[in-house]
């Protein structure tokens, strides 16, 4: 018996010892994305997202509710997203009285509306730096002791997302939710860069991001965002070379003369339907998306593109340029522009393994991917 008991007692110990090295200790002191030591007195309750969409990397760590910790967020899903807004509000009800505070890159919010919410961690995403920065809002947090981190999925995408996620995971002490999922990142986008890092030459791409947005053509992403993710699969973004900064407009003769292999569009489900932007999403209707393509192909002049002369067209779910999950898009991505290298590569059942095994998020159907032109 007494043998028996000593066994029970070493046995609830490693037990007890096991499950106490996977929980982040605090205090504890992190290196964020912008190389900054931020110091966590205990684990945060009170957070604030400075951008909405980080709501997915929450879906990752508290998966029973990635809404229970917020206090206010800007909530991007609403105005740029309405089909994942509608899946989100459907699973988490209590998500419609967090206080959206509007909060823009320029840094425009009544942030006292926000410290009264008394948070214990502002999450925010490291392009909205500068205009933090301007507006006070950082000074202001320091003053009040209140810890800001910040993550990024957009200026360095490929290579930001996955520490992200991880920093994430230590400062909410959720570490075993973290790295189940940046161990599957990393290995996907592992298996697309050993394809194509031989390849030579490299394919051009022109993307176009949420294309219909305005009348004009053609708005496009420089390193950071959408090119970022084509650089990261091993294409050559015509963006990259010419852009002096993030995004800005390309002449339709400049693309036409660059010659590029794959085009490339995208865009979201938005508001009432009236949009000219191809409606990618929860819910989508291949019909709907055909028709808006029909549209922006038949624009004055784009015919005259080489990839779409012939008919290399294709449409992408905008908001995976800034996105945790944004491997998804870098499949999608990797189909479009080495469709005989990936042609057994199912973004689709990418993302629904995420959403089965690293969320709770309700598996619904979508189109986030198409081909636009034969």
């Amino acid at each position: 018996m007494l043998k028996k008991s000593w066994r029970s007692l070493l046995l609830a110990t490693t037990l007890t010892t096991s499950f106490a090295s996977l929980a982040t200790q605090y205090p504890l002191t992190v290196t964020d994305i912008d190389g900054q030591h931020v110091t966590i007195n205990q684990e945060p309750q009170r957070v604030v997202l400075q951008d909405g969409r980080d709501i997915m990397s929450m879906a990752l760590l508290d998966r029973d509710n990635p809404f229970h910790r917020l206090v206010a967020w800007n909530n991007l899903p609403k105005k740029q997203d309405t089909a994942t807004w509608d899946l989100l509000k459907s699973k988490w009800p209590q998500s419609e009285g967090i206080l959206d505070m509007g909060f823009s890159d320029k840094g425009d919010v009544e942030l006292e509306s926000i410290l009264a919410k008394k948070p214990d961690l502002m999450i925010a995403q490291l392009r909205a730096k500068p205009a933090l920065m301007e507006n006070g809002v950082i000074s202001k947090l320091n003053a009040l002791h209140i810890p800001l981190v910040f993550v990024d999925y957009e200026i360095n995408p490929a290579q930001n997302t996955a520490p992200s996620v991880d920093l994430l995971g230590k400062v909410l002490n959720r570490e075993e939710n973290a790295k189940a999922y940046t161990d599957f990142y990393r290995q996907h986008f592992s298996d697309i860069q050993k394809v194509t890092a031989g390849i030579t030459p490299k394919p051009t791409v022109f993307i176009e991001p949420i294309a219909g947005n305005t009348d004009a053509c053609c708005f496009t992403h420089g390193h950071n965002g959408w090119g970022g993710l084509l650089e990261a699969i091993g294409a050559k973004n015509i963006g990259s070379g010419l852009l002096p900064g993030a995004s800005g407009f390309v002449s339709l003769e400049k693309v036409i003369s660059e010659k590029p292999d794959t085009y490339i569009m995208t865009g979201s489900k938005r508001g009432n339907g009236t949009s000219k932007i191809l409606p990618f999403g929860y819910g989508a209707s291949d019909s709907d998306i055909q028709e808006k393509a029909k549209a922006l192909l038949s624009r004055t002049g784009i015919d005259q593109i080489p990839a779409i002369k012939a008919g290399q067209v294709y449409g992408v779910y905008h908001h995976f340029y800034n996105h945790p999950y944004n491997i998804v898009g870098m499949e999608y991505l990797a189909k479009a522009v080495y469709p005989k290298q990936f042609s057994n590569l199912n973004p689709d059942e990418t993302y629904h393994y995420i959403v089965r095994h690293f969320t709770t998020l309700p598996d619904d159907n979508f189109v986030f991917a198409r081909k636009l032109a034969n």
